[in-house]
């Protein structure tokens, strides 16, 4: 069973048709990347898949939970408060401003949730804390605040803050694009080891090499709907839309 599963997805924003009918899957261990123009309702995906916008039609169900389901009113019907509770506890979302707290240290930037909603031991959630920055390259900096950190290390904050509640399933969206180029690196660096370390992923985002690289499937979208989808170097290296073809265009002249 997939960990994730969209089906006929549809969100508009008044006349604005953002997304029309997108189904897709996730499983265990996959990274999906997705990629498109600005505008092209990649955000609006993820926001629909994380709860923070509400799916006008269509199904979303992570694993035998369902999120959303379209009902004889051909409307989006929502679960229960509990067992959306449930799901939220299944996915974390990694912004693309960060979104720290910033009068939290960092230590309590990872800490807050696991203890408050997780009931995690305190001390066992501040190991794990300092374990995980450890493991985004930050060891030493549990005491530091936001303000006092690049904006290559605010971001490698909010992944393991997003780590530290122990999610199935992991959103970037577009964790790199609030960041100079040269932090860019730092970024992908983090999510490369979790992709080695098999983290279900997806990620929406505007690195096309990273996304051939690191990915198990590719989705390219425009205008609402998947144009294009498979294997990533496929789709990157040899698109068979035509649409498809000139958005990569840029990419492959580089």
């Amino acid at each position: 069973m997939p960990i994730l599963s969209v089906s006929q997805l549809n969100k508009a924003f008044g006349e604005v048709q953002v997304l029309r009918g997108i189904s897709f899957e996730v499983n265990k261990g996959e990274v999906l990347s997705v990629i498109g123009p600005s505008g092209s309702g990649k955000s609006t995906l993820l926001r629909c898949c994380t709860l923070l916008e509400r799916a006008d039609a269509g199904r979303i169900a992570y694993d035998d939970l369902v999120m959303a389901d379209t009902g004889a009113d051909g409307k989006a019907e929502y679960s229960p408060s509990p067992v959306l509770q449930q799901i939220r506890r299944r996915f974390g979302l990694v912004f693309q401003n960060f979104n720290l707290f910033p009068h939290f240290s960092v230590l309590r930037n990872l800490t807050e949730a696991p203890v408050r909603v997780l009931k995690v031991p305190k001390k066992e959630a501040e190991d794990r804390a300092r374990a995980l920055l450890e493991k985004v390259g930050l060891s030493g900096r549990e005491n530091a605040y936001p303000c006092e950190l690049s904006g290559g290390q605010q971001q490698r904050v909010a992944i393991a803050r997003a780590l530290a509640m122990q999610p199935e399933l992991l959103f970037f969206d577009e964790p790199t694009s609030a960041l100079d180029p040269e932090l860019t690196g730092e970024i992908l660096k983090v999510i490369r080891s979790l992709a080695e370390e098999h983290m279900t992923m997806v990620i929406v985002t505007h690195e096309m090499a990273f996304a051939r690289d690191v990915s198990d499937r590719l989705i390219f979208m425009d205008g609402g709907v998947i144009v294009e989808q498979g294997d990533p170097r496929q789709v990157i290296d040899h698109p068979q839309n035509e649409r498809t073809r000139a958005f990569l265009s840029r990419f492959h002249r580089a």
